[in-house]
């Protein structure tokens, strides 16, 4: 994965009197029309404010939720951001529904444009859409990594039609961190990886297994690999189809030198609510109607002690139904123990970050990536669309500097 010396970034050129069009991840929660969580909107602030201080005017375009394409949705229009961002930034925001339009708004020094994905062509990167995003501005910044994995118009078409594209400031932070923890880690580096279903996650362990000295799985994904051991689950969840693949990998870490921590002792409910009572039991005492609903306090402590011994920790996903109190604890204690370690941490992910905010434990945590699909993605060691663009642009780029 490239660092930031192979993007274009804001400091690289001069942005005075310059139509900026920043892609953003705008993607925020949202209940009725209100805004649930300002992270994303919060994130964006610094690279709006670094345009506007040198004279450029910033055109900003996001998708939200997952409309029909070339279709409106009320419940998925950016107009409420639009509100919050005024808000946010102190200066107004001009909302522009009608994409046609933008032109005409040129003493506007802030605009955000409706949803993305109301635009027939978005998702399938077309190139008349993707000329269109072009013809609005006179430089393409990419500042949303959670959208990197896409091959869409605004994410990775409209570059190739723009005279500058380059990476934002939050785009060249996320590449650092995750280049720091995944290319260039200290060791030892452990990474976990929790979550119900070994199946979206096979190909992330298998890279994982190449780099990392300890790989800790949790969840559904831990149960797999139990049983595939032997060990009697009773009605947990579990991926009977993976039981074959669970033992490859478990046997491909033997022969790599690498280690996967099973539990020693789990908890375990009758049911998966609120109401369920929490037992504590050893791995070989599962009775056949019991469901593993997290990791048990042993297994916690032989965790804690080996991710404080870690110089570079990865963390996607829990390792129980942390959602409900009496099986949270488990996450709990790993998520602490991250916080509390001195390695360079990195954590991603849509329940990952549910559980740190629960635990309150974020500020001690060196990286968040917002990003889920994206984040995954690198962690297969897969190209991104938008980021090889990104590269791509950048040496044209330095190759026509140079002419000159």
């Amino acid at each position: 994965m490239p660092d930031q010396n192979h993007f274009i970034t804001l400091d690289d050129i001069s942005l005075s009197g310059k139509r900026v069009l920043v892609r953003v991840d705008f993607n925020v929660p949202m209940e009725n029309g209100n805004i649930l969580d300002y992270t994303r909107i919060q994130a964006s602030l610094p690279t709006i404010k670094q345009i506007i201080k040198n004279n450029g005017r910033v055109i900003i375009m996001s998708h939200l939720g997952r409309p029909k394409e070339g279709k409106f949705k009320e419940s998925c229009s950016l107009l409420p951001v639009a509100n919050a961002l005024s808000t946010l930034i102190g200066e107004d925001v001009k909302f522009v529904s009608n994409w046609d339009r933008i032109n005409e708004e040129t003493t506007r020094r802030i605009i955000l444009l409706e949803n993305v994905r109301f635009n027939v062509g978005e998702t399938s990167n077309d190139e008349n859409l993707s000329r269109l995003m072009a013809s609005i501005c006179d430089i393409y910044v990419n500042d949303a990594f959670a959208a990197a994995h896409r091959s869409h118009a605004s994410t990775h078409g409209v570059a190739k039609y723009v005279p500058i594209a380059c990476a934002g400031p939050l785009m060249v932070k996320e590449m650092d961190a995750l280049s720091r923890a995944f290319n260039k880690p200290e060791h030892p580096l452990i990474a976990i990886v929790g979550g119900s279903k070994i199946s979206t996650k096979l190909k992330v362990l298998k890279s994982l297994l190449e780099k990392v000295d300890k790989l800790i799985v949790g969840g559904g994904i831990a149960n797999t690999f139990l049983k595939a051991t032997g060990i009697n689950i009773g009605k947990s969840l579990c991926e009977d189809n993976l039981l074959v693949t669970a033992n490859e990998i478990i046997e491909l870490a033997n022969k790599q030198n690498k280690e996967i921590p099973l539990p020693v002792d789990v908890i375990c409910g009758k049911s998966v609510d609120k109401k369920a009572e929490a037992l504590i039991k050893p791995i070989d005492n599962i009775a056949d109607d019991d469901l593993i609903l997290d990791i048990g306090p042993q297994t916690a402590s032989n965790y804690k002690t080996e991710l404080l011994s870690a110089k570079t920790i990865i963390w996607n996903g829990p390792l129980g139904v942390f959602e409900i109190d009496q099986f949270a604890k488990g996450t709990e204690a790993l998520g602490k123990a991250i916080a509390q370690s001195s390695a360079f941490s990195v954590a991603g992910g849509g329940d990952t970050l549910s559980a740190i905010s629960k635990f309150n434990i974020g500020a001690d945590i060196s990286y968040i990536t917002t990003a889920g699909g994206a984040f995954l993605e690198f962690l297969e060691g897969k190209t991104l669309p938008a980021i090889a663009i990104l590269e791509e642009c950048a040496l044209a780029w330095h190759a026509t500097e140079k002419e000159n």
